[in-house]
């Protein structure tokens, strides 16, 4: 983890020990030196009890269903790009298409798929040479698709971050690849501001500039919902977290979001409030003053 905070979810009593070599997972690279680095790094984190190691596409098909025959899906695929024949982001595509397909950790000397890589969903994004403490978050992030995948049957521990409905600690984690004066640039989804559609693409704002995705605004929505992203307008996602004031003046309501004021369409104008003062005022009490950074309002707001 980066913030160098205990986890809830993984440091719990009732967690830790059972995280111990519980996951399984395949490593896929043409070249033999990087692939022989990446198993030798994965087999000494403490969470991975079985590698596979295979040195092309077709191969790790070979396994990942071998696997899935047995009733032992693989956890996740480490997958490098550039690889003769069907390469990663192909296979990654084909991946997308299983009932239940592994998360992929994309593990690339090149900067330039990110953002096809981000497209197809990918986990994770990391750069050769791998440093331990970054694979280490990558791992990290797949303990937490493993056990939301079980959810259903295997309640989270007492004060975990999900039971709190809080953000999970690895969604602020998340790495998006942005191109930005036709470099790509990467930057962490705690540090989005607001995202603004521009028709196939969304901009991403940071408090340091700003970077397009392609991506559709919906899609980033339904996606980093549970990361605190609320939609306020067609053109507008924001997140809660970084609002500094909800206003209503001459019966339109704006949000302003480090000096940028976007403007709240109607149909969204009453949950978003619901959802701020909820945040600012956990538990009304009567006659409690308006939450600082929410201005009140002088008219009722439409639906």
């Amino acid at each position: 983890m980066t913030s160098g905070l205990p986890c809830p979810v993984c440091e719990g009593p009732d967690r830790r020990g059972s995280l111990e070599r519980s996951l399984r997972v395949l490593a896929v690279d043409d070249e033999a030196p990087a692939l022989e680095d990446l198993v030798y790094l994965l087999r000494s984190d403490p969470r991975i009890a079985h590698v596979e190691a295979v040195t092309d596409a077709t191969k790790a098909l070979r396994v990942l269903h071998r696997a899935m025959d047995a009733g032992q899906p693989l956890d996740a695929v480490f997958l490098d790009i550039r690889m003769p024949g069907l390469d990663g982001l192909d296979l990654a595509r084909v991946l997308s298409r299983f009932a239940q397909p592994p998360p992929v950790v994309f593990v690339t000397a090149h900067q330039q798929p990110a953002v096809e890589a981000f497209e197809l969903k990918a986990l994770d994004y990391l750069l050769k040479p791998v440093r331990q403490e970054r694979l280490a978050e990558s791992v990290h992030r797949i303990v937490h698709e493993v056990w939301d995948s079980k959810a259903p049957t295997e309640p989270l521990p007492a004060g975990s971050a999900q039971q709190a409905n809080t953000t999970p600690p690895e969604m602020g984690d998340e790495v998006i690849p942005v191109e930005l004066g036709g470099v790509t640039r990467f930057i962490r989804l705690a540090d989005i501001r607001y995202v603004e559609a521009h028709g196939d693409y969304a901009r991403l704002h940071t408090a340091t500039g700003s970077g397009l995705v392609r991506a559709a605004l919906n899609g980033l929505e339904e996606r980093w919902r549970s990361a605190g992203f609320v939609r306020i307008h067609r053109s507008h996602l924001v997140s809660l977290g970084h609002i500094d004031e909800l206003r209503l003046e001459d019966g339109h309501l704006s949000v302003t979001i480090g000096g940028a004021v976007l403007p709240v369409s109607r149909r969204h104008a009453r949950h978003l409030r619901q959802l701020l003062v909820r945040r600012a005022r956990p538990a009304p009490v009567s006659g409690q003053a308006t939450p600082a950074g929410v201005a009140q309002p002088r008219n009722g707001l439409g639906s």
